[in-house]
């Protein structure tokens, strides 16, 4: 058809009706390829899949329009509008679905995708990558895209979710205890490729740690102090965080016990706010401490290693 010298228009009413998802998409595109410079392509559909969300100008809203008249509802008919985003959301679905399905196949993800817990990781990793870089060290490669999972029990689901965009995935996933048996599950899982996962617990040797557990204790201290502008009684030390949680080594459980201590002019511990302060404190990592250095070599180990999982002609800094 797409070869005829006369070119037709096409009704076409639901084509997409019996098809998967991906398969609708495949039609979409037959559409705009082949179909579209040779014809007139006019289809209806309720689905998301079939909407063009990159092309929204093509798009119509038809609604069956009625008034009320006291009780009785008066049929207005069928109305074909251009306004697409200034409907009721009920008529707004599909093109709701399918702006929301565009945006999550792109937002925070990219060729080379490192996931990690949350938001205070990035800036963790960020701020130790630069400080190494200044140091004429090699950091995280600029390739990878710092992604939030929002947990351990999140990440599989992710990944499934842009499986088809043939990413390629990385983890750098916190340990609690119980974790365990979701570490190994997702380690021997075929949703990532082998030896692309690994917890602060594997580079540290621990049974459990977190992204703060790169930092030196008395390091971290020095940044709690710093973030919380704590002094004098409330000023935190490696003994004072160790003896606020004696049951744990993680840097992050033991801040959580000593700030549920502090005072009430004091404000309330978060994993985010430390890792805050630290991204727009850079010189705090300049120093050439033994606390300093320690931090420093544990984070190039780690970038090192997934620096290498980056093809060679893709690994830089």
């Amino acid at each position: 058809m797409r070869d005829e010298a006369t070119p037709v228009v096409l009704l076409l009413d639901e084509p997409g009706l019996t098809l998967h998802g991906k398969a609708q998409a495949d039609l979409l595109r037959f559409f705009k390829e082949k179909l579209a410079p040779h014809h007139q392509i006019v289809y209806s559909t309720h689905s998301p899949f079939m909407v063009p969300a990159d092309d929204l100008a093509s798009v119509r809203i038809v609604e069956d329009k009625v008034e009320m008249k006291g009780q009785r509802r008066m049929p207005l008919g069928t109305k074909v509008r251009e306004d697409v985003l200034t409907r009721d959301p009920d008529t707004l679905f599909p093109l709701q679905g399918a702006l929301g399905y565009e945006i999550s196949q792109s937002l925070f993800v990219g060729e080379h995708t490192l996931m990690v817990e949350g938001p205070g990781d990035i800036l963790y990793i960020q701020a130790l990558s630069d400080a190494l870089k200044r140091r004429g060290r090699l950091g995280l490669d600029s390739r990878w895209t710092l992604c939030p999972a929002g947990g351990i029990d999140k990440i599989r689901p992710f990944v499934a979710m842009f499986a088809g965009n043939a990413l390629h995935v990385a983890v750098l996933s916190d340990q609690a205890q119980g974790d365990k048996r979701k570490v190994e599950e997702m380690k021997r899982s075929e949703v990532l490729k082998a030896g692309h996962f690994f917890t602060m617990a594997d580079f540290l040797g621990r049974p459990e740690a977190d992204i703060e557990d790169v930092f030196e204790p008395g390091l971290y201290a020095t940044i709690l102090n710093s973030t919380y502008s704590l002094a004098d009684a409330t000023l935190l030390d490696v003994k004072r965080l160790a003896d606020a949680n004696k049951g744990t080594a993680r840097l992050v459980r033991q801040a959580e016990a000593a700030f549920a201590v502090m005072p009430e002019t004091v404000a309330g511990f978060d994993h985010f706010t430390p890792a805050g302060w630290l991204i727009r404190n850079p010189k705090t990592l300049d120093g050439k401490s033994a606390l300093v250095t320690a931090t420093l070599d544990r984070a190039q180990t780690i970038f090192d290693t997934y620096n290498k999982l980056l093809s060679p002609d893709m690994a830089g800094g």
